[in-house]
């Protein structure tokens, strides 16, 4: 690599070096920080941030390769990225109070969410099957960190312990993809692998160089036959960490599926039926498991687990309407997902847990304010117009419809039909049962601004989904 192909590379990867940089620099300071002054952790990681969305911006008028092909910045990894930022910096804001509630104020808590947030930079702009790897490995190994964070409860090292081995044996099922891919093809390349296509039938190696690609990218989204993982680590981590999981690394999880499915080599080796079935199998066990739930927690892993369901659908849609279907989705389900969350972390609160749906009953009647937002949240879930949720799902079932998979266009309703029911039932708690207790919600002014900003996009989104449509269209491959 010449010195200007050096120089052009580190230009590109500006907004990664920032954050790293950022984190090991919030480390060192992080031992200097006393208790009562925590709140210096949160802004400042929420400043670096800031500032690599702002260098990311800066980035996005053209096309800059890197690395000798194996990074890129172009508008579709600015997308996602600018929806990582607001994940991370949303659940910046949620986890000042939770951590005091939890005892879990450290400057390693906010370190790690930054490197995992580099991860998934990294997964957005990678443009080879290796530096996939590095970005899916620095996500991961920090969440795995993450989830057992809550280090005297025990459910929380058994979520950490169960992620830890079913993660690394997703990674040894993606890696072995990559070397059967590199030993049949010579190259990790995303471009240099469609040369690699050569006829039809497709080689049979190459075929389940494929296969094993695939399974080990839709472990990361959860779904399924690798779901089994969510729920139990949904309920153990914290929940600041599992509102950052179901939105953070399942978008990253989306970006990469969105990348390699559109390689030729994938294309040709008719997955596409494959992905259908995983679609349909994902959506249908999600909203019928999800239907038995009395933890709410586990009630939206399994709700997380019938949404990746549901964004499956866009991808075996396939072609620019599908792809800016799902990233459309991606970007509402972060807004509602969040907010959810949002409102369980605020009900954490002295001995009061928030994690059972029962906990809920009768809150309309003391906190008209908060039930009116979690409905606003359960109907955007449920894809009841005119929230964004439906819009979300609209423009999925269009894309089907639009490609000739009217079949799938139906099954996705009918399932749709069935989660919306889950969701009701949550709305029926709280606005028809009486109180059970006094609530006494931790409405600090941080939850407070971001359930006003989860609400904001909520509502915005439905009442423009055109204009963000267009967003996600022209956030597609080039330019």
């Amino acid at each position: 690599m010449t010195d200007a192909a050096l120089l052009q590379s580190i230009l590109a990867s500006i907004p990664e070096i920032v954050v790293v940089t950022g984190a090991c620099i919030l480390l060192i300071l992080g031992q200097f920080v006393r208790k009562e002054q925590e709140y210096f952790l949160v802004w400042a990681s929420v400043v670096i941030v800031l500032i690599a969305a702002l260098a990311t911006l800066m980035l996005a008028s053209e096309v800059r390769p890197a690395y000798e092909g194996m990074f890129i910045v172009d508008r579709f990894a600015v997308f996602f990225k600018f929806v990582f930022y607001l994940a991370t910096v949303l659940t910046f804001l949620l986890s000042r109070k939770y951590a005091d509630i939890e005892g879990i104020g450290s400057s390693e808590y906010y370190v790690l969410l930054l490197f995992a947030l580099s991860g998934m930079m990294i997964m957005a702009s990678a443009t080879d099957l290796l530096s996939i790897y590095v970005g899916l490995e620095l996500m991961v190994l920090c969440t795995y960190v993450l989830t057992g964070f809550l280090r005297q409860q025990r459910r929380s090292n058994e979520a950490a312990l169960k992620y830890v081995i079913l993660g690394s044996v997703s990674t040894g099922i993606f890696l072995f993809g990559v070397s059967l891919v590199y030993g049949l093809t010579g190259t990790t390349q995303l471009d240099g692998m469609a040369a690699a296509v050569t006829g039809d039938p497709l080689d049979p190696g190459l075929l389940l160089a494929v296969v094993f690609i695939v399974a080990g990218l839709v472990f990361k989204v959860g779904a399924v036959p690798f779901h089994m993982w969510v729920p139990d680590i949904y309920e153990g981590a914290p929940t600041t960490i599992t509102a950052f999981m179901s939105v953070g690394p399942k978008a990253a999880g989306f970006a990469v599926i969105l990348r390699v499915f559109l390689n030729p080599l994938v294309a040709a080796s008719n997955v596409w039926i494959i992905v259908a079935v995983i679609a349909v199998a994902t959506m249908a066990l999600g909203s019928f498991v999800a239907l038995v739930q009395d933890n709410f927690k586990r009630l939206l892993a399994y709700s997380s687990i019938a949404h990746a369901g549901f964004a499956i659908f866009g991808v075996a849609a396939g072609g620019p309407d599908g792809i800016a279907s799902v990233m459309l989705y991606l970007l509402i389900y972060s807004f509602m997902n969040l907010g959810i969350f949002a409102t369980i972390i605020m009900m954490r609160n002295g001995d009061f847990s928030g994690e059972v749906i029962e906990d809920y009953a009768g809150l309309a009647k003391s906190h008209p304010g908060l039930a009116l937002l979690m409905l606003l949240y359960l109907f955007s879930l449920a894809g009841i117009p005119p929230t964004a949720g439906f819009f979300a799902k609209f423009y999925v079932l269009v894309a089907l419809v639009e490609r000739g998979f009217v079949t799938l266009a139906v099954i996705a309703v009918l399932l749709s039909a069935v989660a919306a029911y889950f969701y009701i039932r949550i709305v029926m708690v709280i606005y028809m049962r009486e109180p059970g207790r006094a609530f006494s919600p931790a409405l600090t002014p941080l939850v407070r601004a971001t359930l006003a900003f989860t609400a904001a996009g909520t509502i915005g989104i439905g009442i423009f989904p055109s204009w963000f449509l267009r967003l996600a269209q022209h956030s597609l491959f080039g330019g």
